[in-house]
């Protein structure tokens, strides 16, 4: 028994060459990144999509860029100097001291909703004194916190002015 083998039609042949030609050029403009904008539909690309490191500052628009929400909950700081002056901080608009070791810190916003934390700290890179800072909402302004600082003596606790470090989070 003779076996027939049958030529493919030449429908065949051009339908195959168009396969492999258009599987061929996916793969490689795939394989070598001549992928650009105009092949890409807009909002399809996610961050899974883009190899690791490949991103920089250039190729992204910050002003696109909302708060990380992590980040806004501690935005307000302040380092206060036994005088009262403000030595630094984030989202202060003031501090002052209104009594031996009585201070004022006032924020750029209400912040009566949230959690504040002193410490007696130095100003700079020198060890912090001793001592211990207490702190409490302003009662006459919602943008401010009360911070009081006190040294320890054989005599009991007696506020004392005292740098300290003053984080609010929201």
């Amino acid at each position: 028994m003779k076996r027939f083998i049958r030529r493919p039609s030449p429908a065949m042949i051009v339908a195959c060459t168009a396969l492999f030609v258009a599987m061929g050029g996916v793969s490689y403009g795939v394989a070598t990144g001549f992928i650009d904008t105009r092949e890409i539909k807009n909002n399809t690309i996610r961050g899974k999509d883009v190899r690791t490191a490949t991103l920089t500052g250039s190729d992204i628009k910050e002003s696109r860029l909302g708060v990380v929400p992590q980040a806004e909950a501690i935005s307000h700081t302040a380092v206060v100097s036994g005088g009262g002056q403000l030595v630094r901080g984030r989202g202060v608009t003031s501090a002052a001291r209104t009594a031996a070791g009585r201070y004022q810190v006032i924020f750029n916003r209400d912040v009566r909703g949230c959690v504040y934390v002193a410490t007696v700290g130095d100003t700079s890179a020198a060890g912090p004194p001793a001592g211990t800072a207490s702190v409490r909402s302003l009662p006459s302004n919602v943008n401010g916190v009360d911070v009081r600082t006190v040294d320890y003596n054989t005599n009991g606790d007696v506020l004392t002015n005292k740098p300290f470090h003053l984080v609010v989070s929201c």
